[in-house]
Formats: structure tokens, C-alpha cells, sequence
């Protein structure tokens, strides 16, 4: 059947509205105009189909003719993908600038994944294997820490007629053939997949295990388990796409997905270069072996912004499908949800609340329950989960972006301005953060970390959230004029703020802290609280316990105790504190 063909008779923008004979489907992908514009399908009537191009639109004229492809908007999926940097709709960078340089031109047509490039081929099946949707059968070692598991599409099912030996092969290339009801289907390495529709799985599964992430205002308060999804609000200047980047650095997924939507252009130009020199901390490799970048900087075309969260969202899942754990960062949801306004304003929708679309509720629900723990097709297990930063203007919290996405997300890490202007990084405000996931994650920090985890962190949280309540006095008249057991609480309190939750992204054993040290830091601060209000019930003075120095050696504990070997230390540490507390009784006295 031959494909539908239109002619342009509008346009506004990114919108453009086609006249024909032919019949567009929705979401079907067209060519537009002279120059192919990549363009999708988002309106049809009986009058006219309504098409977004994702491409610059200036120069377009009235009467140019617009041809569907015959399938939707899709991402090509094959060994090729790590290391790369893409556009939003999947072009590469890299191969835009040899053919145009600095500047994308319009129009330009240039192969998603390397077509020519061979591949080293191991197969693991041989003729007469049943295999499935998502049967894994066969690999290549994609980069120097991913090995590629090449997979049987998820729509097809039936018994190997033939398998190549192994050898090299380009992602092209038949490496098998599969009978599937009475015909014989030929299985590529390539795979292409609609961008809107989320890939296939057996089974969701509870989350149960967490995302470790080197951060201990996360790792220990607020943390986001493995198949979560977090928000990161935050005002300008508040550190989202630093704390984004640190967990891109360290947290303990099998790959990265990072999507800078919408960003300035030379904030993306750091994070690429950034990232191509980063040296992966645990297997001493380039970090980009196991990282793929999606830019789409604030001047790229507005509907491209729109395209590059689920174009990262859909290569997140096609590696979750392989039984990779994977960490999606998307920065920002805000400016992706501009673009939704921006369009929607264009196509003369009704608005909702400060102009956003009545649908942008649902558009945000679609990206976030793309996250989860699964069981596979395959019978393996995978997860993605998306940490999604959140902009919004002023940084209130109450604009719609921010409220619709807490809807969707159950771990909630509120940047606080003030706290970044003092430099206190990470920023994480801990009285309005929050995280839904600490009940699951019980179980698993009992048995891997310690039994009564979950119990110290509760305890610091109670101290950091009466320390907020004495502040308001501390305001008004001043902290001379508190009792000594309250005085005790703000320097607990103090311990706690300076010495836990901020951390120095810059310095080599604070910059990623293992769970157990985390641990062992807040025993050193319960029991700085313990033997304070001992010595409160004794009738000391907290002023001289202050002068000792024992509160700021406990501070220091993060620069001063490595991340190697740490138990004799931290013994070294807690009888100091009790030799300290023990011999000096009788001076603190009033």
C-alpha cells in the first residue's frame, strides 16, 4: 500500500497542518517538505492531519508536500548506542558534525547507529532452539564494561532454522533465522522501536533493593530504591544538575541514561566534556563505556525537546531487557513540559493552570511509570530508575510541573536555596524532602548494612527536626537563654548538618561515602548525643563540652577517616568521645 502524501497549507511554528488524499494514522512518522523535515503525526480529522516536525521550520512554504513513512517515530536498537551522544531523536552528534560542523542544518539524513562498523558475534543458539520475545541469543562486547546481549524482537516466537557461526557482523547483517507460524523471519542485531509505546516485560516486582548512591543525605535519609523515581526541584543556581551528575558518577547502576532537555547550550557542552574525561570509579574505564547522552539544548527545535525524554526512556528499557540495571537522569522535566505548552498553545488547546495542557498530568505519568524492577521476557531481571530535576520559576514548589510530578514519584529531594547560597551542597532541604520507599528498603539495609539502620536514621531526623523548632526561638531571643539540654540538640543538631548530610563533591573520600561508613558515622553521632544529655541530667555546661573539640572531630570524620578499613578508626574515634566524656566530668559541671 502505498504511503499517505499531503501538501502543507499551514503553519505556526512546529506546527504544521497537511491537506490530501492519503490517510496519516497518529503517531506515524512523515517526511516534510523539500528537505525531509522528520516530523510525527499528533492530529487527524476528516479535513486535515495536524504534524509537529521536530526540526526547524523556517523556510518551510505553503504547498510543499508531506509523505508518511508508514510506521511511527522510532529508535533504532543494536550494539552502537553506549558512548554515543544523540540529538532527541536519536541522530548522533558526532556524525551531524562531520557532515555539517558546529551548526545541525536542517534536514540532514545521517544513520542512527554505525551500519558499516563489524561486530564480534558470539551466538548461543543453534537450529532448533524455541526461543520467544526476548530470548537472549547471542552477544558482543559493546565497550570495554557492557557486554550486549543481542535479543529476539519482542513480537516474534518460534524455532531457529538457522544460526550464523560465530564471527563478525555488522548490526545488518542476518545472524539468525526463525520459522514463526509458517514462515521464516530473519533476526538482525538491529531492532527499531516506537518511542511513545514502553517495551514489553513478564513481571513488575516490588522494590526492594536501593539505588546506593554515594550520597549520604540520600543513601541514609531519603533513599530511592532501584526501579524508583525521583524528582530533584530546585530554583536556579540550587545544584540539580550537580547532584545529577554525581549520581550519574557513582550510584550503583549497570548504565546511564542522561537526557539534558532543554538545557543551555554551554551548561550541556560542560556535561559532555565532562563526561568524556570522567574515569569510571570502579573499573578504572571511561565512564562514557557505560553512559549514552541524549543533548537537547534550549535553541535546538522546541518539538525535538518533547521527543528526547521517551527516546532516552525507550534505550533505558532496551537495556533493562538484557537484565541491566539502569539510572535515567532527565534534566530538566520542566523544559520538557514548556515544549508541551509551547505546542499546545500553537495547536489553540484550551489551557490549564498557568497554561500548561490539560494533559500534562497524564504526559508526566507516561514518563514515570516507564520506571520499575522487572522480571524480563528472558527471565532475567532489570530496572530503570528516573530521577527526573524539576525547574520551576521562582522555585515554588506549588507551579504545576512540581506538584503534577509528585503525583508520579515517590521520593521527593526539595533543593533549598538558602542552603546553596551558603554552600551547603548537596542542597537537599531535609524537613521538606522525602522518600516512600524507606519501608521497602528496611528489610535489605537490616541485612546488609546494619540491624538497627533504619532506627538511626529516624533518630537523626528527630534531632534535625527539633533543631528546626528551637531555631525559631534561637530568632526571636536569641540561644544564651536555652536550657543546657536544648543547647545539646543544636549541637547535635550542628554534627549532623555540617558533618553528615554536606558532603564535598571535590574532596577523594567524600566525595562517594560506602553504606557502612555512612553507618558507622551516625553511631559516632547518637553516641555524642547520648553522652551530652548524660552529662545535661548531671548538671553540666555545654559550652565546655564545645571547647574540647570533640563536636568538630566528629565533623571532620568525613575528610579525616578514609573509605578503606574503616573499623579501627571508627573504634579508635568512639573511645575518644567516651575517654573524652569520661575523664572531663568534673570540669564541664556549672
Amino acid at each position: 500500500m502505498a504511503n499517505a502524501e499531503g501538501r502543507i497549507f499551514g503553519i505556526n511554528g512546529p506546527v504544521v497542518r497537511v491537506r490530501g488524499s492519503g490517510a496519516f494514522e497518529m503517531q506515524e512518522m512523515v517526511r516534510v517538505g523539500s528537505e525531509s523535515l522528520i516530523g510525527e503525526v499528533i492530529g487527524v480529522t476528516d479535513t486535515e492531519t495536524i504534524v509537529q516536525v521536530y526540526e526547524e521550520t523556517v523556510g518551510l512554504r505553503a504547498g510543499e508536500t508531506v509523505t508518511g513513512t508508514g510506521g511511527p517515530l522510532s529508535v533504532t536498537l543494536a550494539p552502537g548506542i553506549l558512548s554515543n551522544i544523540f540529538d532527541g531523536i536519536e541522530r548522533p552528534l558526532s556524525e551531524i558534525r562531520r557532515l555539517t560542523n558546529a551548526f545541525i542544518s536542517r534536514g540532514t539524513q545521517v544513520e542512527l547507529l554505525d551500519e558499516s562498523k563489524k561486530w564480534d558475534v558470539k551466538l548461543t543458539v543453534k537450529k532448533g532452539d524455541i526461543v520467544s520475545g526476548g530470548t537472549i541469543i547471542g552477544s558482543t562486547p559493546e565497550t570495554s564494561l557492557i557486554e550486549h546481549r543481542i535479543m529476539i524482537p519482542p513480537n516474534i516466537a518460534g524455532t531457529v532454522e538457522w544460526a550464523a557461526p560465530d564471527g563478525k557482523y555488522t548490526i545488518n547483517d542476518v545472524i539468525a533465522r526463525v520459522k514463526s507460524a509458517g514462515s521464516v523471519i530473519d533476526i538482525r542485531m538491529r531492532q527499531e522501536w516506537p518511542i511513545k509505546k514502553a517495551r514489553p516485560y513478564a513481571q513488575r516486582q516490588a522494590v526492594t533493593k536501593p539505588l546506593v548512591t554515594g550520597q549520604r543525605v540520600i543513601d541514609s535519609m531519603f533513599p530511592i530504591g532501584k526501579g524508583g523515581a525521583a524528582a530533584v526541584p530546585g530554583g536556579f543556581g540550587t545544584g540539580k544538575t550537580m547532584t545529577q551528575h554525581q549520581l550519574a558518577k557513582w550510584c550503583d547502576a549497570d548504565i546511564i541514561v542522561y537526557i539534558g532537555c532543554g538545557e543551555r547550550g554551554n551548561e550541556m557542552t560542560q556535561v559532555l566534556n565532562e563526561f568524556a574525561e570522567l574515569i569510571d570509579p570502579k573499573s578504572q574505564r571511561p565512564l562514557l563505556d557505560r553512559t549514552v547522552l541524549i543533548a537537547n539544548t534550549s535553541n535546538m527545535p522546541v518539538a525535538a525537546r518533547e521527543a528526547s525524554i521517551y527516546t532516552g526512556v525507550t534505550l533505558a528499557e532496551y537495556y533493562r531487557d538484557m537484565g541491566y540495571h539502569v539510572a535515567l537522569m532527565a534534566d530538566s522535566t520542566s523544559r520538557w513540559a514548556e515544549a508541551l505548552r509551547e505546542i499546545s498553545g500553537r495547536l489553540e488547546e484550551m489551557p490549564a493552570e498557568e497554561g500548561f495542557p490539560a494533559y500534562l498530568a497524564s504526559r508526566l505519568s507516561q514518563f514515570y511509570e516507564r520506571a520499575g524492577y522487572v522480571t524480563n521476557l528472558n527471565g532475567s531481571e532489570g530496572s530503570i530508575s528516573i530521577i527526573g530535576a524539576v525547574s520551576p520559576q521562582g522555585g515554588d514548589f506549588s507551579e504545576p510541573v512540581t506538584q503534577n510530578t509528585k503525583r508520579f514519584i515517590r521520593c521527593f529531594w526539595a533543593l533549598d536555596k538558602s542552603l546553596a547560597y551558603s554552600r551547603h551542597y548537596p542542597a537537599i532541604q531535609w524537613l521538606t524532602s522525602y522518600s516512600e520507599y524507606i519501608n521497602d528498603l528496611t528489610r535489605w539495609y537490616e541485612e546488609n548494612v546494619s540491624p538497627d539502620f533504619m532506627q538511626k536514621r529516624a533518630k537523626l531526623m528527630a534531632i534535625l527536626q527539633e533543631e528546626a523548632s528551637l531555631m525559631e526561638i534561637v530568632k526571636l531571643i536569641g540561644s544564651d537563654v536555652l536550657p543546657e539540654g536544648q543547647k545539646a540538640t543544636l549541637e547535635v543538631a550542628r554534627a549532623i548538618r555540617v558533618g553528615f548530610l554536606q558532603q564535598n563533591a571535590f574532596h577523594k573520600d567524600d566525595t562517594y561515602v560506602p553504606l557502612e561508613k555512612q553507618d558507622k558515622m551516625m553511631d559516632a553521632i547518637l553516641l555524642l548525643d547520648r553522652r551530652l544529655k548524660e552529662l545535661v541530667a548531671s548538671g553540666a555546661v555545654i559550652s565546655k563540652v564545645t571547647q574540647t573539640g570533640i563536636v568538630d572531630d566528629i565533623i571532620r570524620i568525613k575528610y579525616t577517616i578514609g573509605n578503606e578499613d574503616i573499623d579501627a578508626p571508627f573504634n579508635a574515634l568512639m573511645k575518644k568521645i567516651n575517654d573524652t566524656f569520661d575523664a572531663s566530668v568534673p570540669s564541664f559541671a556549672k
